[in-house]
């Protein structure tokens, strides 16, 4: 993020452009097109709909479906592949994505020596870096039995600062040197929100967790404007080549919204943006990056981003009653009921949706609790307001969902990779309103799925796989985990698509491929419908991604 001066005299200024550039290039080149020899799916009138050929105006919208005669325009032979609506991710975060095109990536490794390898040789290739940063480390998923330490990491590299953030965000380690910068020592209290991990001498351990990670973050180098188009650049390429055509980024600040916009304005944006300000962006340009849409929906600014509580996997999602491993703590709000109730009732105000993140029961409670309050006090339940990952939530509770109209922004892959440790966190109770998609649904509750990339894996193929057969890629466990709460393939691909776009407002221009929506699609090698003997959807390879009627990326022969 800039520094808060240089984003508050940049932002204004850019947020009054245009976007003409980015208007000429969406339309499709050469005039109409249709796409034919195809398997098309789509959900139309609640329904899956399957089809042949697709007509699409020099504009980029749906024209017809099976339309027969298009003559005229030019012909995509889709060679019998399959074609599905563009996949939008409902809670992604383009931001970290971009960042780990540049930082040390942490993610996959199985052990503590196999990331340590890793800092070293990263380090090695980077003596220019005056910090050296990185994300992705799970020590779950290492067998450590404990977190890593500052000590871990001063035994690869101790002559410059590094910080390693957890694969969920929720907590980072940091070594020696960046704690004395920090200025973190055992006589650092824990701030509002937060903790820092300390040995039995009282001593910090490098480990940081939620709020605490601020004593580090605030010491990082500021990027500039054209290190947050890097980002932006890396992460929608490889979005678009695992057919993501739009994304709603959980956190987006005042420089990103400067960037986005001059992206869409060059004609460089091939990937719709919902863009959901964090709390400081909106406080500071709110009122002047508010839209709909922007450059032919491919930016939207009219949400805003705000946090309850942690993470399960570090124990900082805010639980109702102690974890079930640690009874010595409920996990960490991140502000007081009173401070939610009132950022609420400011952004509705404000006249934008809300989205929350909660993934612990406590959290959760508290911020139906707030959104209750706000409807009382404001009165707008219009925006349809959110809750992102509602990851563990009360039995009582999930009935306020549908009371109150909630989106339930839920990952799918979630459930898979947490399966290892989750009921070890919360019990056998309380897991029964954990992960709860078929409850969500079979009580009318619209649910948006996303990943919460690059916490797990940004392919939405990956997530359709969890979402269907409660299973990681390997199969396991056999039958799947909790499988009474898997959705059916149309439900998966319905919330990846038209409710992820109905969640950001969006389900009248995207979705589904209709008469008069944008032309986003993808060409894949797998049908979602009929799986060929052996084949696993998260094994679905994207050929290539259209969006408006444009070819942004070809990965593979048709």
């Amino acid at each position: 993020m800039l520094g808060a001066g240089a984003a508050a005299a940049a932002a204004p200024a850019a947020l009054a452009g245009t976007a003409a550039a980015a208007t000429r290039s969406a339309a499709t080149e050469g005039g109409a097109l249709v796409v034919d020899n195809i398997r098309g799916y789509t959900i139309a009138n609640g329904r899956l709909r399957r089809f042949s050929s697709m007509l699409v105006t020099p504009s980029g919208q749906v024209a017809a479906l099976d339309p027969g005669a298009a003559r005229g325009a030019r012909r995509l032979d889709g060679r019998g592949r399959v074609l599905l609506p563009g996949l939008h991710d409902a809670h992604g975060h383009l931001w970290g994505l971009g960042e780990l095109a540049v930082q040390l990536d942490l993610t996959g490794t199985k052990s503590l020596q196999e990331a340590m390898d890793r800092l070293a040789a990263y380090a090695t290739a980077h003596p220019e870096m005056t910090w050296i940063q990185g994300r992705g480390w799970n020590e779950v998923i290492w067998g450590l039995g404990r977190l890593p330490t500052a000590q871990d990491l001063d035994a690869v590299v101790s002559d410059r600062p590094v910080w390693l953030v957890r694969i969920d965000g929720h907590a980072g380690v940091a070594n020696t040197k960046a704690l004395q910068i920090a200025g973190v020592t055992a006589d650092t209290p824990d701030p509002s929100g937060g903790h820092v991990e300390r040995d039995a001498s009282g001593n910090p351990t490098g480990v940081l967790v939620d709020a605490a990670q601020e004593f580090i973050t605030s010491k990082l180098p500021v990027p500039t404007l054209d290190d947050v188009r890097m980002r932006a650049l890396a992460a929608q390429t490889r979005l678009g080549a695992v057919g993501l055509t739009s994304v709603s980024d959980a956190g987006t600040s005042a420089d990103g919204i400067v960037v986005l916009r001059q992206l869409a304005d060059e004609g460089m944006l091939t990937l719709r943006v919902n863009a959901f300000l964090d709390f400081d962006a909106f406080t500071e340009v709110g009122a002047d990056a508010r839209t709909d849409s922007y450059a032919r929906d491919m930016l939207r600014v009219r949400t805003v981003k705000l946090y309850i509580d942690g993470a399960l996997g570090s124990h900082g999602a805010a639980l109702i009653t102690p974890y079930s491993d640690m009874p010595s703590t409920k996990g960490l709000l991140q502000m007081e009921p009173a401070e939610l109730n009132r950022r609420v009732e400011r952004v509705l105000r404000g006249g934008y949706q809300v989205a929350v993140h909660a993934i612990g029961d406590l959290g959760n409670r508290v911020v139906l609790d707030a959104y209750e309050n706000g409807f009382r006090t404001v009165g707008d339940k219009k925006l349809r307001h959110r809750i992102e990952h509602a990851q563990v939530v009360a039995l009582d509770d999930i009935p306020r969902f549908k009371r109150l109209g909630i989106i339930a922004s839920m990952q799918p892959v979630h459930a898979t990779d947490d399966m290892n440790m989750a009921e070890t966190r919360v019990g056998s109770e309380r897991i029964k309103g954990a992960y709860a998609w078929r409850t969500m649904l079979d009580q009318g509750t619209v649910v948006a799925s996303g990943s919460d990339f690059p916490v797990s894996s940004s392919n939405p193929f990956d997530g359709l796989h969890a979402a269907v057969t409660r299973t990681d890629r390997d199969g396991s466990p056999a039958g799947g985990w909790y499988p009474q709460q898997a959705m059916t393939p149309v439900e998966a691909l319905r919330s990846f698509t038209l409710d992820a776009a109905y969640a950001a407002h969006q389900e009248k221009v995207l979705g589904s491929l209709e008469p008069g929506k944008w032309a986003d699609f993808i060409l894949v090698d797998t049908d979602p419908f009929d799986l060929p003997r052996g084949r696993a959807l998260w094994q679905t390879n994207v050929l290539q991604t259209w969006v408006a009627g444009r070819r942004v990326g070809e990965y593979g022969a048709l």
